[in-house]
């Protein structure tokens, strides 16, 4: 496939900013984006599939783009981009952690989380694109990478950068030559992951139990908020419902299961207490549909029923 190309500086001041947001989407996936000076922006970008691989030029004055979780509900496949940076440093945040990513580096952002990528002066960007399956083929969780600040000066970095920026240079129209080249830039940003991959598992582990932490203390805050769901505590701690499931799966357990245990613990909480009030009451307060689920679930939880509970606590 040859190179297409676009470019705002035949385009009437107006007209750039639309015409550049359709332009990102188009190439990488929707975002929201943030000019400073909208009226005088420029940007150009050229644009190659690599088999499995797009490989992209993106050369513009400072923007901001912004990955909203609207973006992300209509999205049919997960994709990274991995950026590096030529001229300027770029800022990126996702999930909770800040990177700063300056020229001889790169990052690489997850599309199915939402995220803030910026610069503040004139950039020039190689930006890959890739399916999250065919790298989850080759390397374990390719997740724990994201936002992280990869060496692409030295070593297998360096020459992942360097090949990527050559083939980004030397466009090919030939389809079968363009594959391979997109399997080998594909080869070599594995093995340099997986070079610090002792490191990445630590960050991950450390950013997913803040999210944890994050998310229970949400759920807590809300026993009583009849809409407390998964998508009530996905939203307040500012990651998708995706990402909340795979933080509660690590440790077996689900969003919804954890919702309904701290509700039956707050409930036997205040069956402990003089005075509590109707079962009823207790039930409803605490998010249960009727008595008899509320009694059933208790019995299960705890091995008898809220009424046998309340007794035994009375007697003492």
């Amino acid at each position: 496939m040859s190179v297409t190309a676009h470019s705002t500086s035949l385009l009437p001041r107006a007209a750039r900013a639309g015409h550049w947001n359709a332009v990102i989407a188009k190439t990488y996936f929707p975002l929201h984006l943030t000019y400073r000076n909208a009226a005088t922006f420029d940007g150009r970008l050229e644009h190659q599939a690599l088999g499995d691989l797009s490989l992209s030029r993106l050369q513009t004055e400072p923007v901001q783009y912004e990955r909203h979780p609207r973006h992300i509900a209509g999205a049919s496949e997960e994709q990274y981009l991995i950026t590096i940076p030529r001229r300027s440093p770029v800022e990126f945040r996702q999930l909770g952690r800040e990177v700063r990513c300056d020229p001889g580096g790169f990052i690489i952002e997850r599309g199915d989380e939402p995220y803030r990528f910026s610069y503040e002066a004139a950039n020039d960007l190689c930006v890959l694109k890739v399916a999250k399956p065919i790298l989850a083929n080759r390397l374990r969780n390719p997740d724990r990478f994201c936002a992280q600040v990869f060496n692409g000066r030295d070593g297998l970095g360096g020459l992942f950068t360097t090949m990527a920026q050559q083939v980004q240079a030397q466009a090919t129209s030939d389809l079968a030559a363009g594959a391979v080249l997109g399997r080998q830039l594909i080869e070599l940003l594995t093995l340099a992951l997986d070079r610090t991959s002792g490191s990445a598992d630590v960050a991950l582990s450390s950013v997913r139990a803040a999210h944890l932490k994050r998310a229970e203390d949400v759920i807590r805050r809300n026993l009583s908020n009849p809409d407390l769901s998964p998508d009530l505590v996905a939203e307040a701690c500012g990651i998708s419902k995706r990402y909340l499931h795979e933080i509660f799966a690590d440790g077996n357990g689900t969003v919804s299961q954890h919702i309904r245990e701290q509700r039956l613990i707050a409930a036997r909480n205040m069956l402990q207490m003089p005075n509590a009030g109707p079962m009823s009451d207790i039930a409803y307060r605490f998010g249960f549909s009727d008595q008899a689920q509320f009694s059933r679930l208790f019995k299960a939880m705890f091995g008898q029923t809220p009424s046998g509970y309340r007794a035994s606590q009375t007697s003492r």
